[in-house]
């Protein structure tokens, strides 16, 4: 990757950090130097390891911000503190700390600590999320720690993604950037998902629970098409079907056959849209005994028949403006 120049400048600013007062000290701002030079679909992106930056200053990274820049590290191994504009906040591996532009952030890292940290620039990001998924721009611009201790499914996704951006970040090669930018959306994305599901189940108490949920979700992803008892997803989480059910309203405002059943209908509809498969096919690829079975449930939790909402998703496709598809 091409050699970057640093250049800092300062600001005053509140703070405070393992117990050193640092009440109006100057915080470091650190951005780029010359960015401009390049398009804007070609703004820089880095990727190291987290002990190539922290080893040096004895694990310890003092506050500071960036203007533009936005970053993510993914703790593989080790624990610390992160300061996060006036806040402390503990964070033990395997973990996701989020650092949006503008943040004043610093770290008071273990010696064991391992895992990649990416650095890009916020506003290409922003604009790739703000036309594939705009529901993601929030957790985008907010700071975040976000363990990923249970999250088995989260994990085996995320580490790829991660060294496929250090791939990019090694070679010089046309779209460099480009593809950078649609891997740290995908990142987004799992970041997004992630997020969403801490903020059902707050923090304190609700760990476990939050775990049971991650869990029940991915066994429902690699199961839906069996149409197993509710049962069988409660015994396999060590619960009963009613303290599964519970938990599903507790933290999902939903039960668990619903979720269920969710999974079925968003299946159903993307080989509908997708696939040139007859409705007998996608009805015994999903698992119904018959073909009538299976379009009253999508009636049922549409409004429409899969003919119908086959035929309306493929006018939208033609016409978004004109049609619209529900459900």
């Amino acid at each position: 990757m091409r050699s970057l120049t640093i250049q800092a400048s300062y600001s005053t600013i509140r703070a405070s950090f393992k117990g050193i007062n640092v009440t109006t000290r100057v915080i470091p701002n650190y951005s780029l130097y010359g960015v401009r030079a390049h398009p804007g679909w070609q703004s820089w992106f880095d990727f190291e390891w987290i002990p190539q930056r922290s080893r040096p200053y004895n694990w310890k990274i003092t506050p500071h911000k960036h203007d533009a820049l936005i970053q993510i590290l993914y703790l593989t191994q080790g624990s610390g503190e992160v300061l996060i504009d006036h806040s402390r906040t503990f964070f033990q591996a395997p973990c996701l700390v989020w650092i949006p532009a503008q943040t004043v952030h610093g770290f008071n890292f273990s010696q064991d600590v391992d895992g990649p940290v990416i650095t890009a620039a916020q506003r290409p990001l922003e604009s790739l999320l703000d036309a594939a998924s705009p529901a993601l721009l929030p957790h985008l611009r907010k700071p975040a720690v976000i363990s990923l201790e249970g999250a088995s499914d989260h994990l085996a996704t995320l580490m790829p993604l991660f060294l496929a951006i250090e791939r990019e970040a090694r070679v010089q090669a046309v779209g460099q950037p480009t593809a950078a930018m649609a891997l740290l959306v995908a990142i987004a994305i799992q970041m997004g998902r992630l997020a969403r599901s801490h903020d059902i189940a707050p923090s304190n108490a609700s760990s476990r629970k939050a775990a049971q949920i991650e869990k029940f979700r991915s066994m429902v992803d690699d199961n839906f098409k069996k149409h197993l008892p509710m049962g069988d997803y409660a015994g396999a989480l060590g619960i009963t079907p009613g303290q599964l059910s519970r938990l599903c309203r507790e933290v999902l405002g939903v039960s668990g056959l619903d979720i269920v059943n969710a999974r079925l209908v968003h299946e159903a509809q993307r080989v509908l849209v997708y696939t040139g498969n007859s409705i007998k096919q996608i009805a015994y690829a999903l698992g119904f005994a018959d073909e009538t079975y299976f379009c009253r449930f999508f009636r049922k939790h549409t409004g429409l028949s899969p003919r119908e909402f086959r035929a309306k998703a493929m006018d939208a496709m033609l016409d978004p403006v004109r049609v619209s598809v529900t459900a």
